[in-house]
């Protein structure tokens, strides 16, 4: 889950604030595999394109400022401690 400390997330923000959000598992974020990296890895797609960011959440899910090039819909995938999941966020102009 994405809890949204700012809304809407925007490509950029003038008035000094962040795209704050708290990723949060259901699933452990630890892994019984030592060598499954605890880091979150966020792969973005901007829907109807080829563009695609990477960012990352050291620790794994948890507190994050996530920021992207260009407004509109991303789809994200996710990856931490050998779990992975989807789903899409708006950025406005």
């Amino acid at each position: 889950m994405a809890v949204l400390f700012a809304h809407p997330l925007r490509q950029h923000r003038e008035d000094g604030s962040n795209n704050k959000i708290l990723w949060v598992a259901q699933a452990p974020t630890t892994s019984p595999d030592p060598t499954a990296p605890a880091t979150l890895v966020i792969t973005a797609t901007l829907d109807g394109t080829d563009t695609t960011v990477t960012r990352e959440v050291a620790g794994g899910p948890g507190p994050s400022i996530i920021d992207v090039p260009q407004a509109g819909c991303w789809r994200l995938d996710l990856r931490w401690s050998g779990h992975t999941d989807t789903m899409n966020l708006v950025y406005a102009p």
